[in-house]
């Protein structure tokens, strides 16, 4: 307990500067499957701080993300299409998740993927002070722990998509990279699904080289549309690859090589 407090304390000082205007992520849609850009001030502070919303922009990578808030009955059939068709996700789980889809969770790790934090309660991240949010990181990642013998969790998916400098630099200095996205669409209303077809188009016209794609795994049109998805994207030259090839690929970048 006293080791917890002095870390608030440390984290708390050190983020004191930091600004905590909430932002709404968002990025700068194109045409002809080209590859996106965000606000000028949104990617100054993924520089500042180390996170990513996209890919290298030169190569048709892709890295698929889920977001898991609850389990509605899909995830299952979509680690089965993963598994399939030999496809690396990272899925984002929450503290509601962990504790109601254990047996998931171990299977997501089980076949190789990443698992993230989404925070236990979900809460909007710069809308809660240092301890709290250095809490609701250290909740989910306990859990996880204890339920797969994992110890690493490196990336974070900010509930709702928001946040702050402070947010991002207190985040960052827990060991957390901040993943945002480049590619989603509206497929998290369960009460208005449309059907695979519907899916498989909004995400084909929005995929382009270096995409990190949101996906809700939720979505009954998303689980349908899958392997379509998987198909028709390597068809057209793209290769399905995880956070952490995207993480080593940009710290081969930065060493000093002749």
């Amino acid at each position: 307990m006293i080791v917890f407090v002095s870390a608030t304390c440390h984290f708390a000082l050190n983020t004191l500067a930091a600004s905590d205007q909430t932002y709404n992520w968002s990025y700068i849609p194109t045409k002809d499957n080209k590859p996106v850009s965000t606000e000028p001030e949104y990617q100054e502070l993924l520089n500042k701080t180390g996170g990513i919303f996209i890919g290298n922009t030169e190569k048709k990578d892709l890295y698929l993300t889920f977001d898991n808030g609850y389990e509605n009955g899909y995830t299952e059939q979509v680690l089965n299409v993963l598994k399939e068709k030999g496809v690396p996700a990272t899925f984002f789980v929450t503290g509601h998740y962990l504790e109601t889809a254990a047996d998931l969770v171990n299977r997501m790790v089980d076949e190789g993927h990443i698992v993230g934090n989404h925070s236990w309660h979900h809460p909007s991240l710069p809308e809660v002070g240092d301890g709290k949010l250095i809490e609701e990181l250290d909740k989910v990642k306990k859990r996880f722990t204890e339920l797969t013998g994992v110890n690493e969790m490196n990336y974070l998916r900010p509930p709702r998509g928001e946040f702050s400098e402070r947010s991002l630099v207190l985040s960052n200095k827990l060991g957390y990279t901040n993943v945002f996205w480049s590619l989603a669409y509206k497929d998290w209303d369960v009460d208005n699904q449309k059907g695979g077809d519907y899916a498989y188009k909004q995400i084909m016209k929005r995929i382009h080289p270096g995409s990190i794609m949101l996906i809700h795994s939720v979505s009954s049109d998303n689980a349908e549309a899958l392997p379509r998805v998987i198909d028709e994207a390597r068809k057209l030259g793209y290769e399905f690859k995880s956070l952490d090839d995207l993480m080593f690929e940009r710290q081969m970048e930065q060493l000093p090589f002749p």
